[in-house]
């Protein structure tokens, strides 16, 4: 499995359906892709972010040396564009980061993928997880002290 081959990123609006799960994974990459973001305070800047931006639900997350993957789903029935929100706690990392020569420290743009299906999650997990194994960053996928799970994302139709 591959991520979506796309010149652009697609930021569009979640469809969402009767009560179907609204998952959408998302990727986000540093500036010029500099390898910042897998230590443990750039880790901890992250979590505040994202608790503090709740629009949406972090789920499960992987965060990489230049990049991160994560799965959300909106909180609040009148929420943020994907776009909007990742910018929004994208602020609050980088106002709180502490090396200023590493800034900006954000791509403008984003990645986004809606789950069209209950195993796209867990297929697109196992596939995130093995991201620190495929560019040799450790041996085993649960050797990696960067990705978590905030808050359960649970599919149903």
């Amino acid at each position: 499995m591959s991520l979506p081959d796309r010149s652009r990123p697609a930021q569009q609006p979640i469809h969402e359906q009767g009560n179907r799960s609204s998952i959408v994974f998302v990727t986000v990459c540093t500036k010029k892709r500099q390898p910042v973001l897998a230590n443990e305070q750039a880790h901890r800047l992250l979590i505040d972010a994202w608790n503090k931006a709740d629009h949406f639900l972090v789920g499960r997350y992987v965060i990489m040396p230049d990049h991160i993957h994560l799965f959300c789903a909106p909180a609040i029935l009148e929420h943020l564009s994907i776009k909007s929100w990742v910018a929004y706690w994208k602020s609050l990392v980088s106002k709180n980061w502490p090396n200023s020569n590493e800034k900006p420290l954000w791509q403008n743009y984003l990645w986004d993928t809606q789950l069209r299906q209950g195993e796209s999650y867990s297929t697109k997990w196992q596939y995130v997880c093995q991201n620190p194994v495929r560019h040799k960053l450790v041996q085993q996928a649960d050797g990696w002290p960067w990705k978590g799970e905030l808050n359960p994302l649970l599919w149903h139709d």
